[in-house]
């Protein structure tokens, strides 16, 4: 156990509720203990209880809480970069799809990979994730679409958090795509529906997912699953309005989801449901940028409402290969018109509530002391740079 500490000579952006500027403290003091955070405040404040505690000096480097990743497929078979190169060279989504690329090659390479061929594969990105400065990171199944292969895809995703530093969240997406050969209602009762509840009664769930779409599942199968994660009591989160308009925003508020994602095509009215609701709008630059997307999310009707967004890297081997959490602050704001201020709130403290975390996402009295150093001055520069890393030094449940 690490011994209790003070950081000292930094400046802590804290992220504090209703504090502004990003709860900037200057020349602040922050104690940790037993992995939590003791005390923040002005180093000219601090109490004389923490005089004799161990000082850790850091010439005014910048201190924010460790970022969030709340949205990846990180756990998934195989790559997609010779599709990438097809569509490049002149490809049709048609003559992609007979050649056996798109997600049913994902679905085949994850299918075939061993559990350990999987947590070889998902490592790696876990690490690139570590290096800037992240301690949590949500992890999809979905790209299995049979029982086996979504518990498998579960179990690795449970097997991140053992091998390395890192808290993860895991996502049953089993409602992402219909497999060859099945209708859609016919997947959602024989197959998704008891694959959620093998899934939950191995303990390999924290939340559920499902991808409304044109291409995907309509409101009424999500529902069916919806329905399902109720009756199991676990909460619910939903790639919505992502390519078209047909109700999974407002079918997310309705059932008080944690987040609903991408939500390009949302609109006002969905932004007052789910501020209704409470529930996140995670936005993810990555997808849009990869499809040459040009429907941007209602960032503006985000915010007229009240609705607190976030920013994930959607890192997949399809329409988000994005290994950088920073590069998604930048492309939240340089796409989306996101401020870098709202940016650091969507990996920090508005991604932890995407998860229904209320431990993490902000530096303040009793939180885990999960937070991380930067060679910056200025919070703003965190966003502002593409393809810069300025990670001092992370910290995870207080070991320095």
């Amino acid at each position: 156990m690490q011994p209790p500490y003070v950081l000292t000579d930094i400046n802590a952006a804290t992220l504090a509720p209703d504090a502004g500027d990003y709860g900037l403290v200057r020349d602040a003091a922050i104690a940790v203990s037993s992995g939590l955070i003791a005390w923040v405040g002005p180093a000219s404040e601090l109490p004389p209880e923490y005089d004799d505690w161990d000082r850790q000096s850091y010439d005014g480097r910048l201190l924010t809480p460790a970022l969030i990743d709340c949205h990846t497929h990180i756990v998934h078979g195989g790559n997609r970069a010779q599709e990438f190169e097809m569509r490049l060279n002149g490809a049709s989504y048609e003559e992609i799809a007979r050649a056996g690329r798109g997600i049913v090659s994902t679905v085949g390479a994850t299918r075939a990979a061993s559990e350990a061929d999987l947590l070889a594969s998902a490592l790696p990105r876990v690490d690139a994730l570590i290096a800037q400065g992240v301690s949590m990171i949500e992890v999809k199944s979905g790209y299995g679409l049979d029982v086996a292969s979504e518990l498998k895809m579960l179990r690795v995703a449970r097997a991140l958090g053992q091998q390395r530093a890192i808290r993860i969240a895991t996502s049953f997406l089993g409602a992402h795509a219909v497999p060859k050969g099945m209708d859609a209602d016919t997947y959602i009762d024989t197959v998704c529906l008891p694959t959620l509840e093998a899934a939950h009664a191995e303990g390999l769930v924290d939340a559920v997912d499902g991808f409304c779409e044109g291409i995907a599942f309509d409101t009424k199968q999500i529902e069916r699953v919806f329905g399902k994660a109720r009756a199991l009591g676990l909460p619910v989160k939903l790639h919505a309005e992502q390519l078209s308009r047909i109700g999974g925003t407002a079918l997310a508020a309705k059932y008080g989801a944690l987040s609903a994602d991408h939500v390009e095509y949302a609109t006002s009215a969905d932004a007052a449901a789910l501020a209704a609701s409470g529930t996140v709008a995670v936005l993810l630059p990555g997808a849009f940028y990869t499809i040459h997307e040009t429907q941007a999310p209602p960032v503006q009707a985000f915010r007229d409402h009240g609705v607190p967004m976030a920013v994930g890297t959607d890192w997949n081997p399809g329409s988000s290969p994005l290994g950088s959490i920073l590069l998604a602050m930048n492309m939240a704001c340089t796409l989306f018109r996101m401020t870098p201020a709202e940016a650091l709130a969507g990996t920090t403290c508005n991604a932890a509530r995407a998860l229904g975390l209320t431990d993490c996402g902000v530096i303040a009295t009793g939180m885990r002391a999960d937070l991380a150093i930067w060679n910056v001055g200025d919070p703003a520069e965190l966003s502002y740079g593409i393809g810069i890393n300025p990670l001092h030094q992370r910290v995870f449940g207080g070991a320095l």
